[in-house]
């Protein structure tokens, strides 16, 4: 899109001059018009892509995915209410907490008094509204819907809050558990076994198995500490990098896990099905949607076959059947996906499929939080208790020599 310059009649005395956003110079002469103005005088500036750039250099703040859920619900419900736009983005504006989040919709304000469009002034802060969001907002514009559609983007926000926050809380316990343990086991290696580690080499005799492999542990521990923190600051560091071949081979192993693979296929499934279902009720074309949809998988496998499976139906083919021929997604999704093809009723099969798979992943995330717990408490005290038996054997071993 472009960014056009124009001079226009508001009156029969006032003249505006402002900017705004078109596909071409017609599209942007209509725009004018339905705004109530008699254009006078328009002239091409520059493209949106050159401006997103400006925006997206200009701001680093970090907004939470909260207040984004929040802002599209109190604008929903100011438009609802009557309010325009502007006096709408105008009052969120002024009870914004979040000093970033202030600045960004400051900019949002500008732009769109300047005869911007909503939805491309909110395209300038990609990292803050994804596609799907974009997407969304730009349907409900062309329908004349943006309240409805606002209302939908914080519905849709807020389940895959509350759904990722299920998650953590569940997974709170078992990962505190985990580090109590592991602290737990360096300190008695580092600390409370170097100290007993003379006296044992001072009984003049062999010491017992178990009490040699701990003091080899620690030895190793002590000796290698510095690599093994570098190690895991490098893996967290190609983590968050999210690209080349280590992203692709994680991906991958994550799916064939003997447990969890299962379990993060039908999330990454559950959420790609829900967005492609929510796009498609918003008034998307298919394609549009698909591609829109496809961000929102983190998996690279899984992103790759919804690739394939979008070119061959810009081809003419079937979304569905190629889904299946892939082998990778369950017959579940893809015999009911290719039925609402048929049928028409995609959205429904969509709804369906996203439903059956978000049951099914609350389900296993209760059964593993109430499995890892005892088994976590099992290895932790079986580690354990292997040190404190190791550190008594050549103890008890003294008290028998004596007597």
């Amino acid at each position: 899109m472009t960014i056009y310059k124009y001079r226009a009649k508001k009156g029969p005395k006032e003249i505006i001059e402002a900017t705004l956003e078109a596909h071409s110079e017609k599209e942007a002469v209509e725009k004018i018009s339905q705004m109530g103005y008699l254009p006078v005088y328009i002239e091409e500036t520059k493209s949106s892509a050159a401006a997103n750039i400006h925006t997206n250099k200009v701001f680093s703040g970090r907004i939470r995915s909260r207040e984004i859920t929040i802002f599209s619900r109190e604008l929903a419900s100011l438009l609802k209410s009557g309010v325009p736009i502007l006096s709408a983005i105008n009052i969120i504006l002024e009870q914004a907490e979040s000093h970033n989040f202030k600045s960004v919709l400051q900019n949002i304000y500008s732009e769109v008094k300047e005869g911007t469009t909503f939805s491309s002034a909110l395209s300038r802060y990609p990292k803050i509204f994804p596609s799907v969001y974009i997407a969304l907002i730009r349907a409900g514009e062309d329908s004349g819907v943006l309240p409805d559609a606002l209302l939908r983007v914080a519905e849709y926000r807020l389940k895959q809050e509350e759904a990722l926050s299920r998650f953590r809380m569940a997974m709170a316990y078992p990962v505190l558990m985990a580090v109590v343990g592991i602290g737990t086991i360096v300190f008695m290696l580092t600390f409370v076994m170097p100290r007993l580690m003379q006296m044992f080499l001072n009984m003049g005799q062999a010491l017992p198995v178990p009490t040699r492999i701990l003091i080899s542990l620690s030895l190793r521990l002590r000796q290698w500490w510095f690599w093994a923190i570098t190690a895991v600051v490098i893996l967290i560091i190609r983590r968050q990098a999210n690209t080349g071949p280590a992203k692709l081979f994680l991906s991958r192993l994550k799916l064939y896990l003997p447990v969890f693979g299962k379990f993060m296929l039908k999330a990454e499934l559950s959420r790609f099905n829900r967005t492609l279902e929510l796009l498609l009720k918003s008034g998307i074309t298919i394609l549009k949607a698909i591609e829109v949809a496809i961000p929102v998988v983190d998996n690279e496998i899984i992103k790759e076959q919804l690739k394939i499976s979008y070119k061959e139906l810009e081809q003419g083919g079937s979304f569905g059947k190629s889904l299946k021929n892939s082998k990778l997604f369950p017959t579940f999704m893809t015999n009911l996906i290719i039925v609402g093809e048929e049928s028409g009723r995609l959205t429904d099969a969509l709804s369906e499929i996203a439903s059956t798979y978000e049951r099914d992943t609350e389900e296993t995330i209760k059964i593993m939080t109430n499995l890892l717990e005892p088994v976590m408490i099992l290895i932790m005290g079986l580690i354990v208790g292997f040190i404190v038996i190791a550190m008594l054997l050549p103890i008890f071993e003294i008290n028998m020599i004596v007597r």
